[in-house]
């Protein structure tokens, strides 16, 4: 199943120096999942071939405006292309009374249904289940409430043994069967073990977005062990004393997260504006956790295939 994220955006508060503030499409098994949407993700929507119809989930973590300033020109254009079908935005409350407020004043309706699903920054909780994933919100510390949030793939079904499903002719009525662990039973009464007629699924995989916070370890049990983990990294450790009074992490922390939850990979975004390169930044986490990469604009990272 693929399972991949695509970086629009890793600016923070100002878009500045060729990178957009905070936007990211995840790629599940070929729907599309929008995650924060900060002004510009249009651009970078059409720049990258991101095709916004078949986004039908839109996942915003808090109502500062480098993370949602996009939102209601998406919808406007959504609107104009003809969009019929249900999007659904799982945001802070107040999102839905910002974005009515707007439709109002441009007195714009929607020809497509939004449906607003509210989210608690104060606990976690699964919030989308459907037959690829589960997404849990990630309480996290910041100046106003905001929310990570984690993707877990589901466990698929046993894989058929070709080979051995072709030698015994079994019928295409039993697979689902046989996938879902029963033995076969050959019409001369022969049994077969599930066990050689079918090899373990992949092990399901993870993607965890943390989006603005204070360094704590609160939300670490959470993402443990996590395949890919997406950090924010607003400034260097010099800045530490900056990064607290903004409720913001350093490279360096990201990295110790990293270390401490046993990540798979790292990616680090949400970059300070006073960084023109970003060399230190990643060398930063890298000299804690060296499989580290910078959410560069328009790179995709595959999270299982």
């Amino acid at each position: 199943m693929k399972f991949e994220v695509t970086i629009l955006g890793s600016s923070s508060a100002t878009p500045i120096f060729n990178r957009n503030p905070t936007a990211q499409i995840l790629n599940i098994n070929e729907k599309l999942y929008l995650v924060d949407c900060a002004e510009g993700t249009q651009q970078q929507m059409l720049r990258f071939d991101i095709k916004a119809n078949r986004i039908d989930h839109i996942f915003i973590s808090h109502l500062h405006g480098d993370h949602y300033l996009g939102l209601v020109g998406l919808l406007s254009s959504m609107h104009l292309n003809g969009r019929k079908k249900t999007l659904k935005v799982f945001c802070p409350p107040p999102l839905k009374e910002i974005v009515d407020l707007q439709l109002k004043y441009s007195e714009t309706t929607l020809n497509y249904p939004v449906e607003f699903i509210f989210t608690d920054a104060t606990s976690r909780g699964v919030i989308l289940e459907n037959q690829d994933i589960f997404v849990e919100t990630i309480p996290l510390n910041h100046r106003i409430p905001c929310t990570g949030f984690l993707f877990r793939q589901k466990k698929r079904l046993r894989k058929l043994i070709k080979e051995k499903i072709e030698e015994l002719q079994i019928p295409i009525p039993y697979y689902t069967a046989i996938k879902k662990g029963n033995d076969y039973e050959a019409p001369d009464g022969s049994i077969y073990k599930n066990s050689v007629l079918t090899i373990e699924p992949q092990e399901p995989k993870s993607y965890a977005y943390v989006s603005d916070t204070l360094y704590n370890e609160n939300y670490l049990p959470q993402i443990n062990a996590v395949t890919l983990l997406y950090h924010e990294a607003t400034f260097l450790n010099d800045m530490l004393d900056r990064a607290n009074q903004t409720h913001h992490t350093t490279a360096l922390q990201a990295g110790e997260v990293a270390v401490k939850v046993n990540a798979g990979k790292l990616i680090i975004g949400h970059f300070s504006a006073r960084y023109k390169t970003l060399n230190e930044l990643l060398d930063e986490a890298q000299s804690v956790f060296p499989n580290t990469e910078l959410a560069v604009e328009g790179k995709t990272f595959v999270i299982s295939e």
